[in-house]
């Protein structure tokens, strides 16, 4: 089924240009043939809303146009089991921009996929049907699965292949996704899976997200250590870090961000932090920094800002809690994930002469978890 780009919208901070990143697989017909195709991918997690507009180019893509803006889509879901008014008219602002962005670069197939807010909340169908209704685009909610199955697809030209498995982290605004890799004969795949029930955005709505400090920021990391036993029973991560034969990357905001700050820039670069090695004491110590920070401050750091500032902190909490229950002494920072894995799909799906162009999305067989 082809998606229509159907309508424009002013506003927003979309760029053009931008770095090689993996993304794909969706659906979009602008009614404008181009000599070169262009994709868009859509990501609308409970925190952002993000959008990645590229050609194929060799074995991956070509990024020629981007657009990001935080929307809090789950602002109170966990309370109320709804998505409010306000983060809905938010989101779907943004959305009409994603919509004109898509319209202006001619965008002949696109995949907009939604996540845990709209997997929880109560109203998601009838917010899936205006966003239809008031921007043209088709959204679609992926099981927590099919998350997994995209960020991965979209993370894996990143994970080290000299060791037998892999642990793949993805910290969101409404839950994480812990992965299990299998990489003994050679071809990465995801054997299993856990979703804990916490991200940035739960977090900070139970805990503030002021200055925590030492103590309280102690009592997030056991209450994130409590949910990973049952990632254990599913995956053996725990033989695998005392045997050395693990190997561990993470995606998401607060890890670039950590990532940002430990190479000291004094601004985001993309370019320099995705792919990227950040060792656990490094780790510990910069978000023991960041906790025992007031908002104003940390808004302060331009690898922050203002929106986020409230949110990191929690986001450390989770990936403290991971690295201290599975000390493999580094992590490979991953500065993509879901728009990645859309886009190698969708591109993948459009080269059936060329099936080992792009790495496989495929996620046969994965074990979850017992929530």
């Amino acid at each position: 089924m082809k998606k229509r780009a159907q309508r424009s919208a002013n506003g927003g901070n979309s760029s053009s240009g931008g770095a090689c990143g993996p993304d794909g697989n969706g659906n979009g017909n602008s009614g404008v043939t181009t000599a070169t195709p262009k994709y868009a991918a859509i990501d609308l997690g409970t925190n952002n809303c993000r959008l990645l507009v590229a050609v194929p180019e060799d074995n991956a893509f070509r990024v020629v146009d981007s657009y990001s803006r935080i929307v809090r889509l789950g602002e109170g879901l966990a309370g109320s089991g709804g998505l409010c008014e306000d983060a809905m008219r938010r989101t779907i602002e943004a959305l009409k921009v994603c919509a004109g962005v898509m319209a202006r670069q001619h965008v002949v197939r696109y995949r907009a996929v939604a996540t845990e807010a709209c997997r929880r909340g109560g109203n998601a169908p009838q917010f899936v049907a205006r966003v239809r209704e008031e921007t043209g685009i088709e959204l679609e909610t992926v099981s927590c699965e099919g998350e997994v199955t995209l960020t991965f697809a979209g993370c894996r030209p990143l994970l080290d292949g000299d060791k037998s498995f892999g642990l793949v982290l993805d910290i969101g605004g409404g839950s994480s996704e812990l992965m299990w890799i299998d990489q003994r004969d050679g071809e990465a795949r995801v054997a299993a899976y856990h979703s804990i029930p916490e991200g940035v955005v739960t977090l900070a709505e139970r805990y503030g997200g002021d200055c925590i400090g030492p103590a309280l920021y102690e009592d997030i990391i056991a209450d994130i250590a409590s949910h990973l036993d049952r990632f254990s029973a599913v995956a053996d991560a725990d033989t695998a870090t005392a045997a050395g034969d693990l190997t561990m990357l993470g995606t998401s905001g607060t890890v670039t961000t950590l990532g940002a700050m430990h190479l000291g820039l004094k601004r985001y670069d993309r370019t320099r932090v995705d792919g990227m090695v950040i060792d656990f004491d490094s780790i510990a110590r910069l978000s023991r920094r960041l906790a025992e920070q007031d908002c104003a401050t940390r808004s302060r750091n331009p690898c922050i800002g203002n929106d986020r500032a409230d949110l990191v902190v929690m986001g450390c909490a989770i990936l403290e809690a991971v690295c201290r229950r599975w000390p493999v002494g580094r992590m490979r920072v991953a500065d993509r994930g879901i728009r990645e894995g859309l886009l190698y799909g969708m591109i993948r799906e459009d080269s059936p002469a060329a099936p080992g162009s792009v790495p496989p999305a495929g996620a046969d067989g994965i074990r979850q978890s017992a929530n």
